[in-house]
């Protein structure tokens, strides 16, 4: 019999209770009760209001826009379980904010993803639950388990229910640091595999200058990890359609869609845009939302919970996609 970690509890940030509920459901769980109030100054407190002793909790907050306060609220979950006596925490962060300053690009600048890290294992939790990492290497920031999954599992179940309607499929990595997940894709799906090459410009936009392969006719499917002002994406399909491409799909695990991306994205060629609800991106893309379908983790982010609670391997959930860049 495997042993476990005492009762489970499973408790939601203000921003990510819909998605919680579903994760709660398919764990046969109820959500735990807890509240975020907000005082006039502009200050956060987390009220546990159930016993949390001895148990085994598990909170569900991306720190997503607006990313400070996310943040803040994350911390202070940990601190008020801590205090509440839970015998583990784990921050389940369906998107890690903050991903994107993973490193150094010039003097004088943060590595604020490792800042971020050395909150979290401070403010008192004892493992992290993170969904495709913008760079992988920020599992190592944390002087704690880190436990990676890919969202593959789902894009994949979704293309294969849809494979025979896109026909002749390229698959194409938009840069050169995501070949190795979009090789992946093209194994499993049956189809070939192209590359765009990007030279930023700055934080919002991008140039893409060549591709290698052919999408002459062919249905592209893009894949990244996140779609943010889509800079990337929408130069990228651009420059595809411009080689001949017949119909443009992306898929993205974190749906971002700040600054001018949906305006951006309503002009560009792209025919269709999926990507997860790790983040609540409902209203911001209501101008293109007959272009965006939003595909949901929680079973996956349930079956890891159930695991992590159980003691057992997370990475026996990723067999078929032992390629990703976890």
């Amino acid at each position: 019999m495997t042993e476990n970690n005492g009762d489970m509890k499973v408790f939601a940030g203000r921003n990510h209770i819909d998605l919680t509920r579903r994760v709660c459901g398919h764990l046969g769980e109820p959500l735990g009760t807890a509240r975020t109030e907000v005082f006039p100054d502009g200050e956060l407190i987390v009220h546990i209001e159930e016993d949390v002793r001895g148990r085994d909790c598990f909170v569900v907050l991306s720190t997503c826009d607006p990313v400070n306060d996310n943040l803040m609220e994350l911390l202070i979950f940990a601190d008020s379980l801590r205090r509440s006596s839970a015998k583990r925490i784990t921050a389940v962060m369906p998107y890690f904010g903050y991903g994107r300053q993973d490193r150094k690009e010039r003097g004088r600048t943060p590595i604020t993803a490792k800042l971020v890290a050395n909150l979290i294992t401070e403010a008192g939790f004892d493992r992290v639950l993170a969904l495709d990492l913008h760079a992988a290497q920020i599992q190592g920031f944390f002087d704690l388990p880190v436990d990676h999954l890919a969202a593959a599992p789902v894009f994949v179940d979704y293309f294969e229910g849809i494979r025979s309607d896109l026909g002749d499929l390229v698959i194409v990595s938009p840069d050169v640091g995501n070949v190795k997940v979009a090789t992946g894709y093209a194994d499993i799906l049956g189809g070939d595999l192209a590359i765009t090459f990007k030279k930023r410009i700055s934080g919002s936009e991008v140039q893409a200058s060549q591709i290698v392969g052919n999408v002459k006719g062919r249905t592209v499917l893009m894949v990244d990890d996140m779609v943010s002002t889509a800079g990337t994406i929408c130069e990228a399909a651009r420059v595809l359609k411009e080689a001949g491409a017949s119909r443009i799909y992306v898929a993205a695990t974190h749906g971002v869609f700040c600054g001018p991306a949906v305006d951006r994205i309503r002009k560009s060629a792209i025919d269709r845009i999926i990507v997860t609800n790790t983040i609540p991106h409902e209203q911001r893309v209501i101008p293109i939302r007959d272009r965006v379908e939003t595909l949901c983790v929680s079973r996956l982010f349930a079956d890891a919970i159930r695991h992590i609670h159980e003691n057992k391997s997370i990475s026996a959930l990723f067999k078929r996609f032992a390629e990703s860049k976890r």
